[in-house]
């Protein structure tokens, strides 16, 4: 047995609260692990100091439940009958048996040493305040991400001067197309037909930027998109629609106009605000752009975004009042959090007690590109933007050693990290506004679309960026951020495209086994770059998935219901084909 590849620590997402009764436990081994059993009890049922009665837990079997590069993830939820849980496992692997308690691992000799001390892991209680609880709603949502200064300009009274003219063309940083949120509203039907039930919003509050992330006001829409009043009725109209409206949070950085900013560019260390910031010297040249010389900090090195210090107890009263002002006043279903990963611990905790407060089921979203255990622990996030899932989608398609296999590992380490309630709200996305655009980085329609049955398949919230339904291109930013062809669209253009969409969202929202924690990996003996797996759930029609990833056509299979197919013909998958079929 690999004892290095044992390892498991009664915190984080592998021994937690489901719910008010039940805990979730899990472990890693090696491959080679043929057995593991989870030995739990109350730690007090021999007594409050143990007393002459040996300790003694309940024995039951756990389930292995996914399979990493190198270690399998076994599993089981257990009801504590007093909420309370201390454990040990026993481990086998053919005729080997170890223990492994909290201090390392025990065989069978050193479990029968007289007078031993055991050193067991515990869970000490089930605190209702303590359980990680996700909104509901996230896990049915399909979310729809909007760029709005280059979605649809719906009130050309409010363009400055500078406007382009609206074209699907390439742009450059400092372009402006007028998209607004009138706009968006008179584009909601659209949406509403292709199956979209929420909107991200990247910022709309005023900006000297087309993007509107530095922001000079925060509790003012931006004039070019519109006014508060536009922006009450564009979440009214949505919610009528059974969309639900999110909002983009840029509390790590400000903008240079912001008014706090000017008044310490204005008074230095004199300001009421300078602490707001964190500032390393003073005088500074404030016309130099680039913060490398450390003079204060800013978000990566841009001058004319600087680094609010939300460790600031007048800066998390600042953010806590806008938040608040945001949900009562315009009733936004969620709250997505720019550079989620820079602003502090303390100011996610006491903003996400205050909103909860006002809105139980607000989705709290951070932008986090990495591993983000420590914003989920049900006191901050309720979930982030799941790069990784992206970049282990990326990796399988332009790499063509990697095999199937490796793929299967790759995406169920995503859904390793985290807790169950956060993998069943986790954004899953393709592409957004800070990456190409998903046709441009594949190449091809065959390879866009086997990842669009991926996004829709997979547990989590699926989100897809404005024009995806098109297959719109554009490289790394700003041409990721075209504007939308709506005459094209219009014109019929674009309907073949728009009504696969269609179909991958109708498929998610008929099939709930789309949504379904389980994904059971089906591997083709003579092709390694053939990806398959089968979805089930209680009570509902299973499906399975088959794409294929290599250079050959592999069969479809027969006298099955298809629900989805791309790239297939006469019982054939070609190559970059997928097909979706009832189980």
């Amino acid at each position: 047995m690999e004892y290095g590849l044992l390892s498991h620590r009664a915190a984080l997402n592998e021994c937690y609260a489901l719910d008010k009764d039940h805990l979730e436990i899990e472990i890693k081994t090696g491959y080679g692990v043929t057995e593991v059993f989870l030995c739990y009890g109350d730690p007090y049922s021999a007594g409050i100091m143990g007393g002459a009665e040996k300790w003694s837990g309940e024995k039951t079997r756990m389930h292995m439940e996914r399979e990493l590069e190198y270690q399998r993830v076994w599993s089981i939820v257990v009801e504590p009958s007093y909420k309370r849980c201390k454990y040990y496992f026993e481990i086998h692997e053919n005729e080997e048996c170890v223990y492994l308690f909290e201090d390392g691992i025990y065989t069978k000799e050193r479990m029968e040493i007289p007078g031993r001390k055991e050193q067991c892991f515990f869970f000490p209680w089930i605190n209702p305040a303590d359980i990680n609880e996700t909104p509901d709603w996230v896990a049915d949502t399909i979310w729809y991400q909007i760029f709005p200064d280059r979605f649809c300009n719906g009130d050309r009274t409010r363009d400055p001067w500078y406007v382009k003219e609206w074209k699907s063309e390439k742009v450059q940083h400092l372009d402006v197309y007028g998209g607004d949120l009138r706009g968006i509203r008179m584009k909601l039907p659209y949406l509403k037909e292709l199956g979209i039930t929420g909107i991200y919003l990247t910022p709309i509050f005023a900006s000297i930027s087309n993007h509107k992330y530095n922001t000079t006001d925060y509790y003012r829409v931006d004039e070019a998109f519109g006014d508060e009043e536009e922006l009450r009725q564009l979440v009214d109209e949505a919610h009528e629609m059974g969309i639900r409206i999110m909002l983009d949070a840029v509390f790590n950085h400000c903008g240079e106009q912001f008014a706090p900013w000017q008044d310490v560019l204005e008074k230095g260390p004199a300001s009421k605000y300078y602490d707001w910031f964190f500032i390393h010297q003073w005088p500074f040249d404030a016309k130099n752009h680039s913060t490398r010389d450390g003079r204060y900090d800013s978000f990566a090195f841009e001058g004319e975004m600087p680094k609010l210090n939300t460790n600031h107890p007048e800066v998390i009263a600042y953010f806590k009042e806008l938040c608040s002002y945001w949900l009562r006043e315009w009733h936004i279903d969620g709250i997505r959090f720019d550079v989620g990963n820079e602003v502090s611990h303390r100011f996610l905790k006491e903003l996400r007690f205050e909103l909860k407060k006002i809105n139980p089921e607000v989705f709290l979203l951070g932008e986090i590109w990495h591993d983000s255990i420590a914003w989920l622990m049900g006191d901050e996030y309720d979930s982030v933007m799941n790069y990784p899932f992206v970049e282990s989608i990326n990796d399988f398609f332009i790499d063509e050693s990697r095999r199937a296999v490796q793929f299967a590992h790759s995406i169920d380490r995503c859904y390793s990290l985290y807790m169950k309630q956060t993998n069943r709200v986790l954004f899953n996305l393709l592409d957004s506004h800070d990456t190409e655009r998903l046709l441009t980085r594949v190449g091809s329609l065959g390879k866009f679309y086997e990842q669009l049955v991926l996004l829709f398949t997979m547990e989590g919230s699926p989100c897809i960026y404005y024009g995806t339904e098109i297959a719109l291109e554009g490289s790394f930013d700003p041409d990721c951020r075209r504007c939308m062809p709506w005459e094209e669209i219009e014109d019929g253009k674009w309907k073949e495209r728009i009504e696969a969409v269609k179909a991958l969202i109708r498929m998610r929202k008929n099939y709930k086994a789309c949504r379904s924690a389980e994904t059971k990996w089906i591997f083709a003996p003579d092709n390694d770059r053939v990806i398959g797996y089968r979805k089930d759930m209680p009570g509902e029609v299973s499906i399975e998935v088959k794409m294929n990833a290599s250079r050959e056509k592999v069969e479809m299979p027969d006298d099955k219901k298809i629900i989805f197919s791309y790239g297939c013909e006469d019982g054939w998958i070609l190559a970059d084909g997928v097909c979706v079929y009832e189980a």
